[in-house]
């Protein structure tokens, strides 16, 4: 697997801390894809008891999943602790069905929770910021057994016109970038996860210029570049030397920019996780097992 920068969890938080009230606004893609990623789960016969949404934002999805699953508790968990207020508050008008929901925040990697929490664990556009083998080990731990994750993540292509015009200004990273659908499915083979399944699919966004382009990613705190520098201000004229480069990318009067949105889901395996002690044996930790004796 490509050995990608780590990611700056502080920075990152910081971004979307700053973006939490223009985020709704400019979250077009986000939506979207939000809305293709709950559609496949449409086929899948499954009556959660317990949902953990990853990277929740501002909620829309975490308000989606307590639509569909409505005797599920809905726990909604974000890296920056405004978008968690923003979701409480898209909760607060619901009526009482909907009451015994949580919100949490904390990191993906690292996740707050005790092991076999949660029957599926949903994260839209969320781990491209995130160590994809440890977030899967994390995912895995939390759910019950015969759980199942469903995600959607960006690809390799995303922004690549951004990223090519940027490389005819300077040497910087300017861009993020992402791990391509083979590697995001070897993470999950990694984390042990049962049956992974992996697609993609490149959606395309138009925009009047490159500053149009610019504000909608400051606006969804998408600007951070993953273990980069920390960019100087983009003085005018570097700015209008990127939307020179950017010109060869308009068709039709918009400029075009490409976003590589990976989907995919995995199982937790049915069974009691198993861990393997340092001197080769395996050890099963007893509350596990007393759960799994439980359900019996």
């Amino acid at each position: 697997m490509p050995d990608l920068p780590r990611p700056d969890k502080a920075r990152i938080r910081e971004s979307f801390e700053r973006a939490v009230d223009s985020y709704d606004a400019a979250a077009v893609l986000q939506r979207e894809v939000g809305e293709r990623l709950l559609e496949r789960l449409d086929p899948i016969r499954m009556e959660p008891q317990r949902i953990l949404d990853v990277g929740a934002g501002t909620g829309w999805c975490s308000e989606a999943l307590a639509q569909r699953y409505r005797k599920a508790q809905i726990v909604a968990m974000d890296l920056a602790h405004g978008m968690v207020c923003r979701t409480r508050g898209r909760f607060g008008p619901l009526n009482r069905r909907l009451r015994g929901h949580r919100f949490a925040c904390g990191d993906a990697e690292q996740l707050p929770f005790a092991d076999a929490r949660f029957d599926l664990v949903f994260s839209n556009l969320t781990l491209q910021w995130c160590d994809l083998e440890r977030t899967f080990a994390e995912f895995r731990r939390v759910l019950r057994p015969g759980g199942l994750v469903m995600f959607s993540t960006f690809g390799p292509d995303t922004l690549k016109e951004l990223r090519a015009s940027w490389a005819e200004v300077d040497r910087e990273v300017h861009v993020n970038e992402f791990l391509d659908m083979h590697h995001v499915g070897d993470a999950m083979v990694n984390a042990r996860l049962a049956d992974p399944v992996v697609d993609m699919e490149l959606l395309t966004l138009t925009y009047e210029s490159v500053p149009a382009l610019m504000s909608d990613l400051k606006s969804l705190g998408a600007q951070t570049v993953r273990g980069g520098r920390r960019p100087t201000l983009t003085g005018k004229s570097r700015l209008k030397a990127l939307s020179e480069a950017y010109e060869r990318f308009r068709h039709e009067g918009r400029l075009h920019s490409t976003w590589e949105v990976v989907y995919g889901h995995a199982w937790a395996p049915d069974s009691v996780p198993q861990q393997h002690t340092s001197d080769g044996a395996t050890g099963i930790r007893f509350e596990q097992l007393r759960g799994a004796l439980k359900k019996r």
